[in-house]
């Protein structure tokens, strides 16, 4: 099977926001009036990304899903997305079960597929995603105002559970495992909370490399500081395995170390003032997605962490994620 016709029989399918669909040298997108592009790109790279024994129907989800994450941040809504995929060899299972799984979001979301471009070489997943948020609307990282509630949307730390499990470094019932892969795996990109906290959130960003470090572009970029409740942040860890909701009960440092410093977990940590507790919980609701106050911002730079009692925790242990780190 050639390039070209890999791309008819796996990624070629009809496209209403773009008049040429896949297959011309660019697609043309032409965004409502009064409205913003915001575009995002994500690589995903095996062995550095993601396992090479993951199901190809979960990869394609998740290729999709780290960059409609990005949208959710910004308050966007999805329009289309382009895929450059590169390909040791033509593996027509693989590419049947990486099709189901991205299309399967994609039309969840809307998002239509392009254009973009296959070629031969280690296997690596690029997609740029391009969303609409009308002028001046959008959620950024340089929002957060002193006085401001910190919050996130669901759990963080179950993917790494999941990952310290494929380590060999935890062990995990079953039950419990599967719903830590399930989210390592296929995570829910929060899109409907991001259109929900536009006119609402002063701030966002997603999480992907961990709370401690994402949150602190959002500091740097916002000119402010926080204090981060480490304790109000492992509340919900893995709480959807339990009957009774509560959270998984590790040791306190290691439950820090993953809620704050885990990654892959693609919520959302977002600013708002105290004013506004009511609306946020209320936007949580309209987009079914928990959400939960964690710390309030500060004058003072930099990123402080306390654990319930209000006594600080050792910021250096929760260092997040960096690929040339």
């Amino acid at each position: 099977m050639g390039e070209f016709d890999l791309i008819q029989r796996y990624f070629t399918r009809p496209a209403r926001r773009s008049p040429l669909g896949v297959g011309d040298d660019c697609a043309l997108l032409a965004p409502a009036p009064g409205m913003q592009l915001a575009v995002s790109s994500d690589m995903l790279v095996e062995g550095r990304h993601f396992l090479s024994t993951v199901d190809p129907a979960r990869l394609g989800h998740k290729s999709l899903a780290v960059n409609l994450s990005d949208l959710a941040a910004c308050g966007a809504r999805p329009l289309a997305f382009t895929l450059a995929l590169s390909l040791p060899g033509v593996d027509e299972a693989w590419l049947q079960g990486f099709a189901q799984g991205l299309f399967a979001l994609a039309d969840a979301h809307g998002c239509e597929l392009v254009g973009g471009d296959t070629t031969r070489g280690p296997l690596n997943i690029c997609i740029t995603v391009f969303g609409e948020v009308p002028a001046g609307a959008a959620l950024l990282r340089s929002g957060a105002r002193v006085g401001d509630d910190i919050w996130i949307s669901g759990n963080v730390g179950d993917a790494r559970l999941a990952l310290e499990v494929f380590r060999g470094k935890l062990a995990l019932p079953p039950g419990l495992m599967q719903l830590t892969r399930d989210r390592m795996e296929m995570p829910t990109p929060r899109v409907a909370l991001g259109l929900a906290l536009r006119g609402i959130a002063t701030s966002a960003i997603d999480l992907s490399d961990g709370l401690a470090g994402d949150l602190s572009h959002v500091l740097e970029q916002s000119g402010v500081g926080a204090t981060l409740d480490a304790d109000a942040v492992a509340s919900r860890l893995a709480a959807a395995w339990h009957p009774d909701g509560q959270a998984l009960q590790l040791p306190g440092e290691a439950r820090h170390a993953v809620t704050l410093a885990g990654g892959d977990d693609y919520e959302l940590a977002f600013t708002a003032p105290v004013a506004a507790r009511e609306q946020v919980e209320h936007a949580g609701r309209a987009a079914a997605t928990p959400v939960t106050r964690i710390g309030r911002i500060e004058a003072e730079a930099g990123l402080r962490l306390v654990d319930g009692s209000g006594q600080p925790l050792a910021r250096q242990q929760f260092a997040s994620f960096d690929h040339f780190g």
